[in-house]
């Protein structure tokens, strides 16, 4: 069983909390390789600056690099973190635990849809989004990155903060409220209408 290399600190980039490098020449066709990446202190506090929280308490991505057809490799994970965020409406710690089945996929033939686009031009994105091109490594670090920065709460609240409704009309109707907005609402009257009275 072939294991990444050890964290190089001097070769990893400075905006990367986590990087731990595989050389994709030196894989095993058989047998790919695992990861088990468990962050220290200092790297889950560098691992929350990089995202903008407040804190992240726990973070561990383990799983394997195996072969595909074609001359391929497949990254599938299993990321576990529990993270400290700032409630959009009181400010208060709100604290998350996000479990979440990673997947990747590096081919040597596979064509950035963007590259080579226009500012204005449209790209029609590929149905498999978590695909790259293969390059010299695979750093599941930096897919643990990205993966958590994908997994966080968009809107963080806490459970007693309450945001206020505002409803808008025209003058002289009633108001539309957050319920007559859920699916079915429309359904639900027109329901009610046909009710003999």
């Amino acid at each position: 069983m072939t294991k990444p290399a050890p964290s190089d600190d001097s070769q990893a980039p400075r905006s990367a909390p986590v990087s731990q490098p595989v050389r994709t020449a030196t894989l095993n066709l058989s047998r790919g390789a695992e990861f088990d990446l468990h962050l220290s202190a200092p790297q889950l506090e560098a691992m929350a600056a990089t995202l903008g929280i407040v804190r992240l308490r726990k973070a561990r991505f383990t799983g394997r690099i195996a072969a595909e057809p074609g001359g391929g490799w497949r990254l599938t994970g299993h990321l576990g973190a529990t993270v400290v965020q700032s409630c959009i409406v009181t400010l208060d710690p709100v604290t998350t635990r996000i479990e979440e089945e990673v997947a990747r996929r590096y081919l040597p033939d596979y064509r950035d849809p963007a590259a080579g686009a226009e500012p204005d031009d449209e790209i029609e994105l590929p149905d498999d989004v978590d695909t790259e091109a293969l390059g010299p490594i695979i750093d599941p670090g930096a897919v643990m990155t990205e993966a958590l920065a994908l997994a966080l709460p968009l809107y963080p609240r806490a459970q007693s903060a309450d945001l206020a409704q505002t409803a808008f009309t025209e003058p002289g109707k009633p108001a539309m409220t957050d319920a007559d907005a859920r699916p079915f609402a429309s359904l639900a009257s027109l329901r009610d209408k046909m009710k003999p009275q």
